[in-house]
């Protein structure tokens, strides 16, 4: 795989703030002979991948995205782009929680740009977000994918430090996330969270919780009895800790959870992982040594 400009463009060092800090990273991989490898790796600013893991065999590379600052501030921005080609497979996740700490006046950014080739697949599930009171954040999101790639990525959103008193009743998060296959839009969503509103108490918001779910999957449509099984087997992974459910749309397929535990809903959305994968992916799930530490 050949350095694109768009990931040229990433990298170069333009319109940086010195008061605020710019972290870029572009990832690429490729299918070697049934290997896929990491073969473009550029950085800019305190972002980084750890050297590629094969923790189920060559098929599937893992990489662990570190941010060594371990919070963003006010004006901070994150760009992270990745190239899967055809026949590859990538799965990347993080070490930890990602925290956007209060703004300082200014709003902090993370893009994310994943393009998929033919056959191509992509794991995202990084480690939950936590956003303190008074952050304001913009995430977006970009997935590309090309004829019978398959997707599957989650974001896992905690509101307000709750082990230590602390509640989002200030500051604004928005999200925007975008899916194309084969140049179609099949999947956009975009939303707005308002802490001194009444989306964090409204029915139509967050109706009182602080954490939210979205697990999305884009290929080949989940049997009807696959997606039974998940919704008999959801209230027992919840154990009355918040609510889960799931739908398909065609080729979409979401998983939600709202409710006030993160660890319920790291247990509802890798649970949900693991039944997924081997229909989608046709390997069974191996859970990172990362997320056990």
């Amino acid at each position: 795989m050949k350095r694109t400009d768009e990931m040229v463009d990433v990298l170069s060092p333009h319109s940086i703030d010195a008061a605020h800090c710019e972290a870029r990273l572009a990832l690429g991989f490729l299918n070697d002979a049934g290997t896929s490898r990491l073969i473009d790796r550029q950085h800019f600013g305190p972002l980084r991948v750890q050297k590629p893991l094969y923790p189920e065999g060559p098929e599937i590379c893992h990489a662990i995205i570190v941010h060594p600052p371990g919070g963003v501030v006010g004006g901070d921005t994150l760009s992270i782009k990745t190239k899967v080609g055809e026949g590859a497979g990538a799965f990347i996740t993080t070490p930890g929680a990602a925290k956007w700490y209060k703004s300082n006046g200014s709003v902090s950014r993370q893009d994310i740009h994943i393009a998929l080739g033919e056959n191509a697949t992509m794991e995202w599930l990084p480690q939950e977000t936590i956003f303190f009171r008074s952050a304001q954040v913009q995430l977006n999101q970009t997935i590309n994918l090309e004829k019978n790639a398959r997707y599957i990525g989650s974001d896992i959103l905690c509101f307000g430090r709750t082990a230590s008193g602390e509640i989002f009743d200030e500051g604004v998060i928005r999200q925007r996330v975008s899916i194309r296959l084969d140049g179609k839009l099949i999947w956009l969503e975009q939303g707005s969270i308002d802490g001194s509103s009444t989306a964090m108490s409204s029915p139509l918001g967050l109706n009182g919780n602080t954490v939210c779910t979205t697990l999305v999957a884009v290929g080949k449509p989940i049997p009807s009895s696959l997606i039974n099984h998940l919704r008999d087997q959801l209230s027992t992974i919840t154990r009355g800790h918040g609510i889960c459910n799931i739908s398909q749309l065609k080729s979409v397929f979401v998983a939600r959870y709202l409710g006030n535990s993160s660890e319920t809903a790291k247990q509802c959305t890798t649970w949900i992982w693991q039944q997924l994968r081997p229909h989608f992916i046709g390997r069974d799930a191996v859970v990172p040594r990362i997320w056990n530490t």
